[in-house]
């Protein structure tokens, strides 16, 4: 029965982007099962390389901003269920998705491996949480930009 439980979860982490090491973190599966499954639900053999380590990935405004949404839709999901990490994650990073804007290539700019490493980092408090004042100038400026242009797109 647990076995069933990991590989549906480990579809549903794959489909979402998961990387190889948060489905061996997460599951109970073998790599080998890991890797089979990969290949079937993206129809493509999983990336290789290690995950990204870096705190510094989540204080530039952006990130911060979108990496703050989903934490607070995660810690909230947490805060008010009996849900287990894992799901709650899931949830919340489901709920950014649906709520956040995508970068210009149409990916979001939080992928869920960094989604993922953003809560180890605030569980070993490598990374901790701060009130969010306002964007920087130049953010905003981007902002109106891209509306201009899109406005001229649509003219």
């Amino acid at each position: 029965m647990q076995e069933s439980k990991d590989i549906q979860l480990a579809t549903e982490l794959i489909s979402l982007g998961a990387r190889l090491p948060i489905l061996e973190n997460e599951t109970c599966l073998s790599r080998s099962r890991l890797l089979k499954l990969y290949k079937e639900v993206q129809g493509s053999p999983a990336p290789k390389g290690l995950l990204p380590f870096s705190a510094d990935w989540f204080l530039s405004w952006e990130q911060n901003i979108h990496s703050s949404a989903f934490y607070n839709a995660y810690l909230c999901l947490i805060r008010t269920g009996n849900i287990a990490n894992i799901e709650a994650m899931i949830k919340a990073y489901r709920l950014y998705l649906e709520l956040c804007p995508r970068s210009q290539n149409g990916k979001p700019i939080l992928g869920l491996t960094r989604a993922w490493i953003l809560l180890r980092f605030i569980d070993s408090q490598l990374l901790g949480q701060t009130n969010f004042c306002h964007p920087p100038s130049r953010a905003v400026k981007k902002r109106k930009l891209s509306n201009v242009t899109a406005d001229n797109r649509h003219a």
